[in-house]
C-alpha cells in the first residue's frame, strides 16, 4: 500500500467517524403513521405532502425499506398480502427507531366493494375487520348436495354453525370513538370520480352502486385470496355476520388488514403502541361481483375506472383524518373515547 493510499484511507475513516450513526439517531415519535400496501396507494401521499425525511427500518422489504416523514406524519409501504403486511407491521411496531406509543396508525388502501353498500370511489372507515380465510372450505362440487355454502367455520361441521375453535385473529373491533371521530371529520370530503367509473357503475341495479361515491362506516373483510363473484360474496357476508353476531355489515374486501392488525396487536401487547389509535380506511377500486347479465370472469378482469379515484380518495379522506389528529393534538394526544 502506497503512502498516498494510506493518507486517503485515513481521510475516509476520519470523515465517516464524523457522521452520526443510525444507532445514535434520536427516536422519532410521529403523530400519524400511514400504512399503504403498494406504490400506487402511497403515491398521492408522497406527491401531495412534503415528507423530506427518511427513516430506514430493518425488516421492511428491500424495495420499500424506509418511512417518508415530516415533523408530524410518516408514510410507509408494507407491500401486498398477509405475509408482507404482517412482517412490515411487525418490523415497524418493534423498531427502536420509533416511539409509536401515542401514534395514530392509519391503514389506507383500496378494496373491492359490495354494490349493496357502496360504489366505485367510495371510502369506508372500518368498524369491524373480519378474516375470510381462517375457515374450513369444501368446494361445492365435493360438498353435500344440501349445503348452501362452501364455508364451514373452524371446528364446525356444517355451514352456518358457530366455530368450535378459533385462531384468535378472526375479528377485530376498532375503537368506536375513533371511528366516529374519523367519520365526522371526513364525511364531507370532496371525493374524486371519473367518467369511466360513472359509466361502469351505471350497469348495476343496486341503488348504492349507481350513486356517487361517499364516505361511510362498515366492515372490511380480509383474505390472501382475491375472490370475486356473487356466490363467494354472499358466503363472505354470511360468514362476517356469523362471527360478529350480526354486528358487522360487510362492504369492503381486501388482502391485508387482519394480518396487519395481528402484528400491531402483538406490538401493543408489548407496550409499544395503542390499538385504540388504529384506524382503517378502504376505498373502492372495483366491485366484488358482476352486474346483472355480466359474466363473472369478465367482471374480474374488467377495467371499471375505479382505480384512480380510489387511490386518490384514500389520500383525500385519510389526509383529512390525519390533519384532524395533528391540528387538534391537545385532544388526540390523550386518546379518544366515547363520552
Amino acid at each position: 500500500m502506497t503512502p498516498t493510499t494510506l493518507t486517503c484511507s485515513a481521510a475516509i475513516v476520519a470523515a465517516l467517524s464524523a457522521v452520526p450513526t443510525l444507532a445514535a439517531a434520536e427516536t422519532f415519535a410521529p403523530k400519524v403513521l400511514v400504512m399503504a400496501m403498494f406504490e400506487a396507494e402511497a403515491a398521492p401521499w408522497l406527491k401531495n405532502l412534503d415528507l423530506p425525511n427518511t427513516i430506514t427500518i430493518p425488516g421492511l422489504p428491500t424495495d420499500h425499506d424506509a418511512l417518508s416523514c415530516n415533523a408530524d406524519l410518516c408514510v410507509m409501504t408494507t407491500t401486498m398480502g398477509y405475509a408482507n403486511a404482517a412482517s412490515s407491521a411487525m418490523a415497524v411496531g418493534f423498531s427502536d427507531q420509533l416511539d409509536l406509543s401515542q401514534t395514530y396508525v392509519l391503514i389506507a388502501g383500496i378494496a373491492g366493494v359490495d354494490p349493496e353498500n357502496g360504489t366505485l370511489g367510495s371510502a369506508a372507515w372500518a368498524d369491524h375487520v373480519v378474516d375470510a380465510g381462517l375457515v374450513h372450505r369444501i368446494d361445492s362440487r365435493d360438498a353435500p348436495s344440501d349445503w348452501t355454502s362452501q364455508i364451514v367455520e373452524l371446528g364446525a361441521k356444517v355451514p352456518g354453525e358457530k366455530p368450535g375453535w378459533t385462531a384468535g385473529s378472526e375479528v377485530f373491533t376498532l375503537n368506536p370513538a375513533l371511528v366516529s371521530a374519523a367519520m365526522d371529520a371526513t364525511r364531507d370530503v370532496e371525493l374524486a370520480d371519473s367518467d369511466d367509473a360513472a359509466a361502469y357503475r351505471a350497469n348495476y341495479t343496486q341503488n348504492a352502486a349507481k350513486g356517487a361515491p361517499q364516505v361511510m362506516v362498515c366492515a372490511s373483510v380480509s383474505a390472501d385470496t382475491y375472490w370475486h363473484g356473487d356466490t363467494i360474496a354472499q358466503e363472505v357476508a354470511d360468514h362476517t355476520a356469523l362471527l360478529t353476531n350480526g354486528a358487522a355489515d360487510y362492504c369492503m374486501s381486501q388482502m391485508e388488514d387482519n394480518a396487519t392488525l395481528t402484528a400491531l396487536e402483538r406490538a401493543a401487547e408489548a407496550g409499544r403502541l395503542d390499538m385504540d389509535r388504529v384506524a382503517i380506511l378502504r376505498t373502492a377500486s372495483n366491485f366484488d361481483r358482476a352486474y346483472d347479465g355480466q359474466d363473472t370472469a369478465a367482471s374480474l378482469s374488467a377495467t371499471s375506472g375505479g382505480f384512480g379515484p380510489a387511490t386518490e380518495n384514500a389520500f383525500r379522506v385519510g389526509n383529512a383524518f390525519a390533519a384532524l389528529v395533528i391540528n387538534d393534538w391537545d385532544r388526540f394526544e390523550k386518546g379518544v373515547t366515547l363520552d
